[in-house]
């Protein structure tokens, strides 16, 4: 497998409080994206899950990246956390014309479901059987969900299961064409990741990788930059 196939990012790129310790002095908030995208081979976009911006909007960020540059859409927590999948022709249309305006620049959409919200499989399953045939992950932040019977819908409709460290023992399994890792902060200081995290970590996504699977991961402990450290130093261990 290429290194084109592992992408190890961060979760957001717009921090104010990354000035000097990722964006140098005076660069301005309108070259952000642009200077990320020449150290990263992606990124994660939150901010799609608290309001959508316009088709336009989007596009204009698909033109400040290099080739080969992916985006990750949070998916609408009007979908996700109002809806809770309900009715997917109410939340999927408007969606889609955002995701669709990255054209090749999409890498996949991120699911996030609530927490203390019990399994309805079946409902999970007819959501994505209607949605359009994206990369999907799915982020769980309720344990209840992580059955045999809901990883089964993952695998049938090839969906990632979106692993993550916000759940104490959350199990490590491929349910899709790739692995879908998120790292919401660690036992370092601040929250950042000690050597002996990013070794655990690195240890199965190389598996993985070796697997064929490609592999995604995103750094979401943006508090004093440690993302961007923290993303680089796994890149680094796995030959990145």
């Amino acid at each position: 497998m290429s290194t084109a196939d592992v992408h190890i990012a961060t979760s957001g790129y717009d921090y104010d409080h990354w000035r000097e310790r990722f964006y140098p002095p005076g660069l301005a908030r309108t070259r952000r994206l642009a200077y990320y995208a020449e150290r990263f081979p992606a990124v994660e976009i939150n901010g799609t899950f608290y309001s959508l911006p316009k088709p336009e909007t989007v596009a204009g960020w698909r033109e400040q990246v290099p080739e080969g540059f992916r985006f990750v859409l949070k998916f609408s927590r009007y979908g996700s956390h109002i809806k809770r999948l309900r009715e997917p022709q109410a939340s999927l249309p408007r969606f889609a014309e955002v995701a669709e305006a990255l054209g090749g620049a999409l890498g996949g959409v991120l699911l996030q479901l609530p927490p203390r919200w019990r399994p309805v499989p079946e409902r999970l399953d007819a959501f994505l059987a209607a949605a359009p045939a994206w990369p999907w992950a799915v982020e769980f932040r309720d344990e209840r969900w992580l059955t045999d019977e809901v990883l089964g819908v993952l695998r049938r409709r090839d969906a990632a299961l979106c692993v993550h460290d916000a759940l104490a023992g959350h199990p490590r399994v491929a349910t899709a064409a790739r692995v879908y890792l998120r790292l919401h902060g660690g036992a370092g200081e601040g929250g950042g990741y000690t050597d002996a995290e990013l070794d655990d970590w690195a240890s199965w996504l190389a598996a993985e990788r070796d697997a064929g699977r490609a592999v995604w991961a995103f750094f979401n402990n943006d508090q004093d930059g440690h993302a961007v450290v923290d993303a680089a130093r796994l890149q680094a261990r796995l030959g990145g």
